[in-house]
């Protein structure tokens, strides 16, 4: 079989220095039982864990606190798992890379479902964020194979930033409870996630086509003469 060549991923995120040494070192402290594969496993764990507890969140608020805990071990789970393969040089390029895909369909699908499940997210702003994000990932996809870029942020985001931020408006839900549920201003407001989703989708789409018909530019043409 010929080389699988790689994509260069481009990871500019606010934290991603801070990450990627972080990741190195818990990659060299695991065990050897541990691989990439029961890696990815504790990554779909949490989201389970975050679906269950933005479903349990209707009961009670503190069920929050589980979905925040589930953040923390998908990101353990999902993003330790291919710095492992790395680091122990036991990377496999075609399986790895359907594996995350496939894993990170599930994973998005049970946290935006979740939360619109929950409380505090209508079902509706919820499935079109995650049709969006979806929108997204496939433009990502596309990318890595068309110039071989595998874009991880926007505007200084990446999946790390999100979960941080998502963690704190899960902590501010908790907090004002009873000021959030029912509040009309509030369930307005949740509409700018589509919003924004969609704004950084079209600029996205706009830029990368500019940049392939610059490449790939219109052929002339030529009627035969026959």
């Amino acid at each position: 079989m010929s080389e699988v060549k790689q994509s260069n991923r481009i990871q500019e995120s606010i934290l991603s220095s801070w990450e990627k040494k972080t990741l190195v070192s818990l990659a060299k402290a695991q065990p050897d039982w541990v691989t990439s594969n029961v890696l990815t496993g504790v990554g779909i764990l949490g989201s389970v864990l975050i679906f269950l507890g933005y479903c349990l969140s209707s009961l009670h608020p503190a069920w929050l606190w589980l979905s925040s805990f589930g953040f923390v071990v998908n990101w353990y789970g999902d993003s330790l798992d291919g710095t492992l393969a790395r680091v122990r040089n036991t990377q496999r390029p075609l399986f790895g890379y359907y594996l995350d895909h496939t894993v990170d369909v599930i994973n998005e699908a049970l946290i935006f479902i979740g939360a619109g499940l929950s409380p505090y997210l209508d079902m509706t702003v919820a499935v079109a964020s995650l049709i969006l994000y979806y929108a997204m990932t496939i433009n990502v996809s596309m990318n890595a194979h068309l110039r071989s870029e595998f874009r991880l942020s926007y505007a200084g985001l990446g999946p790390t930033e999100f979960r941080v931020i998502i963690i704190i408006i899960n902590t501010l839900l908790y907090c004002f409870h009873s000021h959030i549920v029912g509040n009309n201003v509030v369930t307005g407001i949740t509409y700018i996630i589509p919003l924004a989703l969609l704004a950084v989708y079209l600029v996205t789409i706009v830029k990368d086509a500019g940049y392939y018909s610059k490449i790939d530019p219109p052929r002339k043409y030529e009627k035969d003469s026959k």
